[in-house]
């Protein structure tokens, strides 16, 4: 049987890197029957594996970042750092780790699996699992998903043996899960994606991912071809439980900033809320990792912010997130 078949809530709080997703909230949202991720993507393999032992739920999940493709010139990001160097701290294209400590926090969820702590599931974000990591995933009754964002990498997903695929829309906040840095995002409203991905692999469970913020979306989403759970991050970003900073929180409550999707946050397309560096900077190249890492020195003033949301981020409320996961779920009958 699916995880997705054992959860009684159909509503997962997404993975969000940076923060966002504390134990504490993958805690909160299990305890009113959904699924929380832990998000691995920024932080440490030592990070990773103390987050999983401050987890409280019996079932959770967690995401990975795969890890991307070196650039073969780095020319034009050296000129992009060079253009920017009157506003850096420190000048020149940083070092970065092209793997995303992919080897290394696999292997402290599988020594968190043999612990009997690890998480039901493991999510990629930006690619896909090799056939000998899902094997091993299999082996520990760890189910493996993978993010698409469109009908030709869910095939692929599928036919690898991914045991779910998470359907991301435009509309969700955080990086959009190309498999590669350099591709235009698909700009079809996540219905049509859904419908599209349903169309090629009907046989793989969905989950539906981006602007859900909603009872009424959550529901409406729960009803797509194919679709057993939506999955739902911006709309956690306030509760008390979340990681959020200080800073994001004011800017998502008061909400003046339109949510953009452009690559001048990382170097890769992520819809967060526009900046005047964003503003300014409309068409950066493809630059992640690197411009990612040079840019963080400067997220603590409002110009340069950090903040990733989906484009209904002004929906999200401050209450708990499992008063959250209730009120998303109260029109779908979720007791199942």
């Amino acid at each position: 049987m699916s995880l997705l078949d054992d959860i009684s809530t159909p509503i997962i709080a997404a993975p969000m890197a940076g923060g966002p997703s504390a134990p504490a909230l993958v805690s909160a949202a299990a305890s009113v029957g959904g699924l929380g991720f832990l998000a691995s993507g920024t932080i440490s393999a030592e990070q990773l594996s103390q987050d999983m032992q401050e987890v409280t739920a019996p079932r959770y999940g967690v995401n990975l970042f795969c890890p991307q493709q070196p650039y073969r010139d780095l020319g034009p990001l050296e000129a992009l750092a060079d253009s920017l160097a009157p506003i850096l701290p420190t000048p020149g294209l940083p070092a970065v780790d092209y793997t995303m400590g992919w080897d290394a926090k696999f292997g402290v969820l599988i020594d968190a699996a043999r612990a009997g702590h690890g998480p039901a599931v493991v999510s990629s974000t930006f690619g896909i699992f090799s056939p000998h990591e899902i094997d091993c995933l299999h082996s520990y009754g760890v189910e493996a998903w993978v993010t698409v964002t469109n009908e030709r990498d869910a095939a692929v997903a599928s036919g690898a043996g991914a045991d779910a695929l998470v359907v991301q829309g435009p509309e969700a906040g955080g990086h959009r899960s190309t498999w590669t840095v350099m591709e235009q995002p698909d700009t079809r409203p996540l219905s049509e994606l859904v419908a599209a991905v349903y169309g090629v692999v009907p046989e793989t469970p969905l989950v539906a991912a981006g602007g859900l913020s909603t009872p009424e979306t959550v529901a409406e989403a729960l009803t797509w071809p194919g679709v057993r759970a939506v999955s739902c991050g911006t709309a956690f970003l306030r509760c008390p439980e979340a990681g959020t900073s200080a800073a994001n929180r004011a800017l998502l409550a008061r909400g003046e900033a339109e949510a953009v999707s452009t690559r001048a946050f990382s170097g890769r397309y992520a819809r967060g809320l526009a900046t005047a560096f964003t503003r300014s900077h409309p068409d950066l190249p493809p630059s992640y990792p690197h411009f990612n890492a040079l840019l963080k020195p400067l997220r603590g003033e409002e110009d340069y912010a950090y903040c990733l949301a989906g484009e209904n981020y002004r929906e999200a409320r401050e209450a708990p997130a499992a008063e959250v996961m209730q009120s998303l779920g109260k029109l779908t009958g979720s007791t199942r």
